[in-house]
């Protein structure tokens, strides 16, 4: 682990952070209170403590304040990905699935116009599928409660502790995830609650609390404004029904290199009570549960992620060799537990869609999987609590996903298809000739360095020259990292293609935005100097950072180091 400058060990004396009520521990006191949900939650202020990445940090109360609310949290995405594999490899089931409609609930799928567009179809017509899967720890039904404990917290705003993006190839052929740890620190634009009308404004927050600030699709909102990638849909899971579906599932090999035992030690009270001998074990039911939830043992919440897909690559390997989805009982108690813990965008908001969804994943093989944990680094604003992104990294994992690249170096390279940059077309047509079309420069040459002085001048020189006389630049900054051409409504859409046009900039540059009222143009941390816009290759398939810490769906030897303390 350690990779990207993230994992943080903890000595002896390191104090506990405050984990917004969550509890990795089976070890609590009889009788605890629940420690009171703060850090990043809107209105409240962040608590203290050991770095994210250190073993013991989070953000859990200390001894007889833990409240269990860690139970439960780290298989609720799983089973999400579980019901599309279900839905999708299950078409004699179909008609079963029909009467399963009731169990589902929808929202919108976005809480805000990110203005990131939908990526252009290859020359088969395909497009990439990006579905975003959200782990809530809501506590506002009895099920959840019992579950996950913390019965006083029925009414506090959920949080969205665990977020993945799955992207599948516009040619259906491979699939990627990528993990944002719970303790990233974003922007996260305005918002709208689809449910209540009450808006949020933007803000700069941990990525997490943006379940409460206007449901899943700020979550997606949110996203799509960190990566660029326009996100199709968006599914979340409850603690309900998840126990049932981990033992339906049956036994799940993991492994590790040393013997463990995640148990409380002097310098980190609690623990997920795993302990299992050196070497692959199948897990199933509660030591599922202790694997997926194991993170003092693993070094830290990086390495939890690590565990976790290292599960989720080994049960897709497990369902695919066992033919799991050819037995109508086994199939059955999935799809009900399933649809019940789901609820889903507006889009895919019945059994049918879900149906037809699926059949468009089931042909992914596992060996074209790959799960990665987008590069962070400490967040110079409070080091001992949360993350942000390691800019370079972050930056090469977004584009191999806009561009639709391969996360791996299996079959053949891909040709430009879904997400590849090609001139800025002339459509529609701009509503103004370009000398009356009001043009405002900014300088967002600063997303992740320091800015270039004077670069929204040099641009506004630059469309001047080709006849945009009323170009002028704009002293608000705007760090970005690529340059883009914003419009508000689709009125203008022509004239931000016609600057996009002028200055050699790809289509996908043009992009609709809320946060703008005329044509804006932000000269990006990809374009600091010169006066024509480099042109950027395309990148190379398998890619990845090696601080993303990838796991490929056909490594049947991946194994889990154990930190030293919890070894027996």
């Amino acid at each position: 682990m350690g990779q990207g400058g993230t994992t943080r060990r903890a000595g002896p004396g390191a104090a506990r952070a405050r984990e917004l009520g969550w509890d990795d521990s089976l070890y609590e006191r009889a009788g605890g209170g629940a420690a009171p949900r703060t850090a990043g939650v809107p209105g409240q202020q962040d608590g203290g403590g050991p770095p994210s990445g250190a073993p013991g940090g989070g953000r859990g109360g200390g001894p007889g304040k833990r409240t269990g609310r860690r139970r439960f949290r780290a298989l609720r995405w799983v089973s999400g990905v579980l019901s599309l594999l279900i839905l999708g490899t299950a078409g004699a089931g179909y008609l079963y699935y029909r009467h399963l409609d009731g169990n589902l609930r929808s929202d919108s799928r976005a809480g805000s116009d990110s203005g990131v567009a939908r990526p252009q179809a290859n020359a088969a017509g395909q497009t990439p599928l990006n579905i975003l899967l959200i782990g809530s720890d809501s506590r506002a039904s009895d099920a959840n409660v019992k579950l996950g404990g913390g019965k006083n917290l029925r009414t506090d705003p959920p949080l969205a502790d665990v977020q993945m993006l799955l992207h599948v190839s516009a040619d259906r052929k491979n699939a990627s995830m990528v993990s944002v740890p719970r303790d990233t620190r974003v922007d996260v634009p305005a918002c709208k609650d689809a449910k209540t009308g009450r808006a949020y404004p933007p803000t700069n927050a941990v990525i997490n609390t943006t379940l409460a600030r206007g449901g899943p699709g700020c979550t997606l909102s949110t996203w799509e404004k960190l990566t660029g990638v326009y996100i199709d849909h968006w599914m979340t899971i409850d603690f309900a029904g998840v126990v049932q579906m981990a033992d339906a599932v049956g036994g799940v090999p993991v492994c590790v290199r040393e013997n463990v035992w995640d148990r409380p030690t002097p310098a980190a009270p609690g623990g997920s009570g795993l302990k299992l001998k050196a070497g692959t074990t199948d897990v199933k039911g509660e030591q599922a549960l202790q694997w997926l939830r194991t993170r003092h043992a693993f070094e830290s919440d990086l390495g939890r992620s690590k565990a976790q897909h290292l599960y989720l690559s080994s049960m897709f390997r497990t369902l695919k060799s066992q033919n799991y989805f050819t037995s109508p009982s086994k199939l059955t108690a999935l799809a009900d537990a399933g649809t019940k813990a789901l609820e889903v965008s507006q889009e895919i908001g019945s059994v049918k869609k879900l149906f037809d969804l699926g059949m468009q994943l089931k042909n992914v093989p596992v060996d074209r999987m790959t799960m990665v944990t987008m590069p962070t680094v400490p967040d110079p604003q409070s080091p001992a609590n949360h993350l942000v992104a390691n800019t370079a990294d972050a930056r090469q994992l977004w584009s191999l996903l806009r561009d639709d690249v391969p996360f791996d170096t299996h079959g053949k390279a891909v040709s430009p298809s879904a997400g590849a940059s090609s001139p800025a077309s002339d459509a529609p047509a701009p509503a103004d000739a370009p000398g009356r079309t009001a043009v405002s420069v900014r300088n967002g040459t600063g997303g992740g360095q320091a800015p270039v002085s004077g670069r929204a001048g040099e641009v506004a020189g630059l469309l001047a020259d080709q006849g945009y006389a009323r170009a002028a630049a704009d002293r608000e900054q705007m760090p970005m990292d690529t340059t883009s051409v914003l419009y508000p409504s689709a009125g203008l859409e022509g004239d931000a293609r016609g600057v996009a046009k002028a200055l050699g900039l790809p289509s996908d540059a043009v992009r609709r935005s809320a946060d703008v009222s005329g044509v804006v143009l932000v000269v990006g941390a990809d374009w600091r100097q010169g006066d024509t816009y480099p042109q950027h290759a395309k990148p190379a398939a398998g890619s990845v950072p090696v601080s993303a810490d990838a796991v490929h769906g056909d490594d049947r030897s991946a194994c889990m180091e154990v930190y030293q303390p919890y070894r027996w």
